[in-house]
């Protein structure tokens, strides 16, 4: 039972591939919600919600909230909307996260309904993560501390080793398609609507 006003989709990228910026723009061009966990639970955080209570010594030491604690947040965020329109990007993460949260979506009766995978070689990803670095150097603000290609190289295998589950798991629910990551904003948006459609 699908009901067309729903619409979730879960983005999948590594680190500079620009993921952020075309989530944005689907984001606000088809009325979906972006959702980022790291939003959400610094949200709960500063409302002291129960949950919030619950995760800030987690976030305060530096280490990874729990999975059943992540997917209540995202239940309650979904719970309170009339039609799930969505995008998730940086979750989930793991296998076991995919699985949770498709078994929330169905029982809220929301599906995922596309797993767009944006793919960049290697080379320009960290040419691009330079090039920010150098970009923001030059105009004299602060560089983040990952914008150097020894720090990219090591996120670009952390990402892989992370993902690929994420990848098989999606490609074998039938909801994955790849888009070619390089070329300008406009070319790159435009394929990854067009992957949606069929």
């Amino acid at each position: 039972m699908t009901h067309t006003k729903h619409k979730v989709v879960i983005f999948l990228g590594p680190p500079g591939a620009g993921k952020g910026t075309q989530a944005a723009r689907l984001a606000e061009e088809q009325q979906l919600t972006q959702i980022s966990t790291g939003d959400i639970l610094r949200d709960h955080v500063r409302r002291d919600t129960e949950l919030g209570q619950q995760v800030k010594p987690i976030l305060d030491a530096g280490q990874l909230v729990p999975d059943p604690i992540l997917i209540a947040l995202i239940r309650d965020k979904l719970a309170g909307m009339d039609n799930i329109r969505v995008i998730f990007d940086g979750f989930p993460r793991t296998y076991a996260q995919a699985e949770a949260l498709d078994v929330l979506l169905e029982e809220l009766g929301a599906p995922v309904n596309a797993v767009p995978l944006l793919e960049v070689p290697d080379q320009v990803l960290i040419d691009r993560i330079v090039e920010r670095g150098r970009q923001a150097a030059a105009r004299g603000e602060a560089v983040r501390s990952d914008d150097n290609e020894e720090t990219a190289r090591k996120r670009q295998q952390v990402y892989r080793e992370q993902t690929q589950p994420l990848i098989d798991y999606y490609a074998g629910r039938g909801h994955l398609y790849t888009v070619d990551g390089v070329g300008s904003m406009d070319e790159v948006y435009e394929r990854i609507t067009s992957g949606m459609k069929s």
